[in-house]
């Protein structure tokens, strides 16, 4: 690692940027990468795409003109259509999500709400000030700071981005060694959080919400821990969510839930937060984001209740309500699966057998044809398939999600 910050431009020799050259943006290009060769392109989505593309590197572009751009085009749109309102089902959309709403003059969550939302610091801070237990933590932006904070938390601890979505770039340390061989992986992320580890069961609090009240509550439970999932390639994540979140095991978790939205003044709109339970029952709060849960977790959520929660989320911020009410009938897991081996898909195995034994289970299936390339299970949640199960008792549940991820085998070569 070069330097005292964590994100290096060791890589980046051709930068782009909106504009002419010498134009303030080349200037800005030039201040934060000094030895690339700089290249304007006419437009904000030409630099974009060159970036796809690999034509550049990287690129420089000034965040508020861009996102005032987008606010400015929207309000055009505006004038000759009706805009009922405005939502984002991505992180790094939300605080544009929020300016669009208060241009138009919608409503639901505003800049100042949404920032604690994407902000873990500003997070975890509001709800330590509301006497919610969360990890222990600190934010930095500066190697020796990463360092300083490992050494005042203790091991084990976790590291991740400040403003990151899931488990990406998130890192369980074991010890300074382990620390150091980690900084090196952080290269491309500005600031990071330095959290306690919580040795835990993990769930989620997920709902759809309306006048600052949830219309709908949702629990699912993660079968591994999402940081043991993306550290070991062999796992089938599961995914379950549970049909019963009424029972004494997860009350913890649902009346913490609620008073995080309280205590961040959530008022409409999808959240979807993480939570901890530990052996002896305590419960600590993860991280919550105010959009719908990924990796296709609300297609479970559907299939649990029979219903299009999507569109559930639609009429919560649209009319306040419900046209029909949402009930838990199923418990409902998704099964992530990754092939054994690299390559195309050669065979997939077990899977004629489980159909047979469970068929009536299953919900949907979308595994890769064989023949298909393998996907890079380090970039992306569902990797080279995932299979959808339910059903009403949650211990049938759970064997036969435990199936489909022990005896489904997809292999690559």
């Amino acid at each position: 690692m070069e330097g005292d910050h964590l994100i290096s431009s060791v890589a980046w020799s051709r930068v782009g940027y909106q504009g002419e050259p010498g134009a303030y943006s080349e200037e800005a290009s030039l201040a934060a990468l000094p030895d690339a060769t700089t290249i304007g392109f006419p437009t904000f989505s030409r630099v974009f795409d060159a970036v796809a593309s690999r034509e550049i590197d990287a690129a420089v572009l000034p965040v508020e003109n861009s996102l005032g751009g987008i606010v400015q085009e929207v309000m055009r749109l505006a004038e000759n259509s009706h805009i009922d309102q405005v939502e984002s089902l991505w992180e790094p959309t939300m605080i544009l999500a929020a300016r669009l709403r208060e241009a138009l003059g919608l409503a639901g969550m505003t800049v100042a709400q949404t920032l604690p939302f994407r902000d873990k610091e500003l997070m975890k801070r509001a709800l330590d000030a509301a006497g919610i237990r969360t990890p222990y933590h600190v934010s930095t932006t500066e190697v020796a700071g990463v360092r300083e904070a490992a050494a005042r938390i203790g091991y084990p601890l976790i590291v991740k981005p400040i403003a990151g979505a899931g488990s990406a770039s998130t890192f369980r340390v074991d010890s300074s060694q382990e620390l150091e061989n980690v900084l090196p992986l952080l290269r491309h992320v500005n600031e990071v959080s330095v959290e306690e580890f919580i040795d835990a069961e993990e769930f989620t609090y997920d709902t759809i919400c309306a006048g600052g009240e949830p219309l709908f509550e949702n629990m699912c439970w993660y079968r591994p821990r999402p940081l043991v999932a993306r550290s070991l390639e062999w796992v089938s994540p599961v995914t379950l969510a549970l049909r019963d979140i009424d029972v004494d095991y997860v009350a913890g978790g649902r009346s913490m839930g609620r008073a995080v939205l309280k205590a961040l003044g959530f008022t409409a709109g999808f959240t979807h937060m993480e939570w901890y339970r530990r052996p002896n029952g305590d419960v600590v709060f993860g991280e919550i984001a105010c959009r719908p849960p990924g990796a296709r977790t609300v297609d479970v959520m559907n299939f649990s209740t029979d219903a299009d929660l999507f569109q559930r989320w639609a009429e919560a911020v649209t009319r306040g309500a419900f046209s029909e009410p949402v009930r838990r009938t199923y418990n409902a897991a998704s099964i992530t699966k990754r092939a054994e081996g690299q390559g195309h898909i050669r065979r997939i195995d077990g899977l004629s057998h489980l159909l047979t034994e469970y068929g009536d289970a299953v919900c949907a299936m979308d595994l890769l044809p064989i023949g298909s390339p393998r996907r890079d299970w380090m970039q992306t949640l569902l990797s080279d398939g995932i299979v959808f199960v339910r059903h009403a008792d949650l211990q049938s549940c759970i064997e036969i999600a435990d199936r489909f991820a022990t005896d489904l085998r997809l292999y690559a070569g």
